[in-house]
């Protein structure tokens, strides 16, 4: 077509579609929930947008009408794709657990808003198995689940580094106030921080609270200017009494920088944080040597070879920084898990290899616990090799063995026999261990 003789209504189409396609990112990577301000501002907008195609008149001709449907179209797509990131269940599950450290901060914030520390132990446990649990949250790749997920995490782990910070020694004080005037403004300034924390730590959660982040932001550095401004006389002590607090200061208008900084960044997409790219590295190399040795048509050379170089895997994730950051830690530890499984069926192999070459009389019981971990060898190999979700049938056959092997186990009978129980026990523990490695292989988790 023509574009210079183009039809003004197809013309005033193709404008809308690129204000809506400009729309695009922030529909895909919205985090929030239905009645958060985001939500509804980008509904309005393409709830008009939708209004403003239907109201193109096509003037009864085809290619008019068939413009006006692509458009309506793709706005409509971006609707639903916002609705389902608002509403999708594991976006709902995110905010329960929210919920639920709110709730446990609201009990627990009157110490601070008081200027003491009376964190029970239970506290801390608490937050740190919410954590734990938003960790745990399975985003299958999708933008707006993870970062959901990161600012959460990043609020309540916050939250975590300021109750650890007021159960730590507070700064000492370390002359009378009759020393000096200036020991005297100093204790003063510490116990508005102590409070601070408090305050802090509500807006952080969003629970009740009459401050806002910029008022807290100006009282702080309002203490900081308090403090740069006393005379402290050369004193060293004092001087080094004045510099913890102006610590304690500015690490509290770190946490107020969090809510913009998680809006500026991409720092909830861990695709390209550097230990995550580490974690990667040995898992490509583990993988190698996995295929390696399940392809091999002399296992038993490869042994001592691979186990060295699973040794070393281990070491480098050993020394792979978490940042503080949990989703960091739990994608280490599946990779720690990875190797360590690749290790074990190996030391089984080795152990079954070994057997064979003996030929001593055995318990019956004890040839019958050897028997089930020849046939649980077999079963980890497959496991190893498995990549596939829960609801495959491969992954329900597997489980399957794995249970009947946990029932033979469960029918041998020692007789009394310590070496026979010991053997079983450690067969039971095996096979539990390939069970829950499977799970993990297939429960879609990602960083």
């Amino acid at each position: 077509m023509d574009m210079g003789n183009q039809h003004p209504a197809i013309s005033r189409l193709q404008e809308i579609q690129k204000e809506v396609k400009a729309l695009e990112p922030q529909v895909t990577c919205f985090s929030g929930l239905p009645d958060d301000k985001g939500y509804k501002r980008l509904e309005r907008i393409l709830t008009k947008q939708l209004f403003e195609i239907d109201s193109v008149d096509t003037e009864g001709r085809g290619d008019v009408q068939q413009a006006r449907k692509r458009a309506a179209q793709e706005t409509e797509r971006l609707l639903k794709e916002l609705e389902q990131n608002a509403h999708h269940p594991r976006r709902l599950e995110i905010q329960a657990i929210f919920k639920e450290a709110q709730t446990l901060v609201e009990a627990n914030l009157v110490p601070f808003h008081s200027g003491g520390s009376a964190v029970t132990q239970e506290f801390e446990e608490a937050i740190q198995d919410i954590i734990l649990r938003l960790t745990h949250v399975k985003t299958g790749g999708k933008v707006s689940l993870r970062k959901a997920r990161y600012h959460t995490l990043t609020r309540i782990c916050a939250v975590q580094e300021v109750i650890e910070d007021c159960m730590k020694q507070q700064p000492s004080l370390p002359l009378s106030e009759d020393t000096h005037p200036s020991v005297a403004k100093i204790n003063a300034v510490m116990c508005e921080v102590n409070k601070a924390r408090g305050t802090l730590i509500a807006l952080l959660m969003g629970v009740s609270c009459s401050e806002t982040c910029r008022h807290l932001s100006c009282v702080l550095s309002g203490m900081l200017a308090d403090l740069d401004a006393l005379d402290v006389c050369g004193r060293t002590e004092i001087r080094n009494y004045r510099r913890e607090v102006v610590e304690d200061i500015n690490k509290l208008l770190k946490y107020l920088d969090l809510e913009e900084e998680a809006d500026t960044t991409h720092a909830f997409d861990l695709g390209q944080n550097h230990s995550i790219l580490q974690i990667e590295k040995v898992l490509r190399r583990m993988k190698v040597v996995k295929t390696e040795l399940l392809q091999a048509p002399n296992p038993p050379e490869l042994y001592l070879s691979c186990k060295t170089e699973l040794q070393g895997l281990i070491g480098q994730l050993d020394e792979v920084s978490v940042e503080k950051n949990p989703c960091i830690r739990e994608a280490r530890r599946r990779a720690v898990i990875e190797v360590q499984t690749l290790m074990t069926f190996i030391d089984l192999k080795e152990a079954l290899e070994k057997r064979k070459q003996l030929a001593c009389k055995e318990h019956p019981s004890h040839r019958a616990v050897w028997r089930v971990l020849g046939h649980l060898a077999e079963i980890q190999g497959e496991v190893l090799s498995f990549d596939g979700k829960r609801s495959d049938k491969n992954y329900i056959r597997l489980e399957e063995l794995l249970t009947k092997q946990l029932l033979a186990l469960d029918a041998v009978d020692a007789q009394g026999e310590e070496r026979c129980k010991a053997a079983r026990k450690q067969a039971v523990k095996l096979a539990q261990n390939i069970l829950s490695y499977l799970d993990l292989k297939s429960d879609e988790w990602e960083y």
